[in-house]
């Protein structure tokens, strides 16, 4: 990320363009957990126990890159609520 929100923050792109979660259909299912299981196998390489996965939806949520991605935060404690 060029911004890193943590001591660990990596991208999960897809290779197929999706804007964004909202343009996200019924048989990209597959897909979106696709994502999610390659976050926690990530994860699970750089030693981490304790992650947050986040998708930015939108300008106003934070999204700057309009091609669907899932971002892992780890290596620093999380507070609530984000941002």
């Amino acid at each position: 990320d060029i911004n890193p929100q943590a001591p660990t923050h990596v991208l999960i792109v897809p290779k197929r363009h999706v804007v964004g979660v909202a343009e996200l259909k019924k048989e990209d299912e597959n897909l979106a957990g696709r994502l999610i299981v390659q976050a926690k196998e990530i994860a699970k390489a750089l030693g981490l126990t304790s992650y947050r996965l986040v998708f930015n939806q939108g300008r106003e949520a934070g999204q700057s890159v309009f091609h669907l991605h899932l971002h892992l935060l780890g290596g620093r404690p999380m507070k609530w609520p984000p941002g």
